[in-house]
């Protein structure tokens, strides 16, 4: 079984971090500029909390703030639910389930080593269903 060690090896330990006092529309244009979902709201390398476009969507537009004037300290959601690079996809999928969460930071040691996403782990699913049809298929014809 795949652990988040794995899908970090192929997608990189990228971070994307904000300190808590940025602006919403900061953290909006941080998102979309580099086709993410989340950011991870830290003070100094301390990890706060973590914001979402369901956290901006929520907090800010259905409550009538100001993004430019809204600090990402009052619409972030904490405490931070993180794994660590040796639990396995399945741990982060129930995980994931239960909490009804699509990003979870990954730390070891108490340093951010990374995120993984649900996309991250449903893909990480398919290869593994398609590598072992592939081996089935070869036992099979052999």
């Amino acid at each position: 079984m795949r652990n988040v060690s794995h899908i970090l090896e192929g997608k990189g330990h990228r971070v994307v971090t904000v300190p808590q006092e940025a602006p919403v529309l900061e953290v909006i244009r941080l998102m979309a500029e580099h086709h993410i979902g989340s950011v991870l709201v830290v003070q100094g390398d301390e990890l706060m909390g973590i914001a979402s476009e369901r956290d901006y969507a929520r907090k800010v537009i259905l409550q009538g703030r100001s993004s430019a004037d809204t600090p990402v300290s009052v619409i972030m959601s904490h405490p931070v639910i993180c794994v660590t690079s040796t639990d396995t996809v399945q741990t982060c999928m129930q995980l994931m389930t239960t909490r009804r969460i699509r990003h979870l930071p990954v730390v070891d040691g108490g340093r951010i080593v990374g995120m993984v996403s649900i996309g991250d782990l449903v893909k990480a699913v398919i290869e593994d269903q398609q590598k072992e049809i592939a081996a089935l298929q070869q036992y099979i014809a052999s």
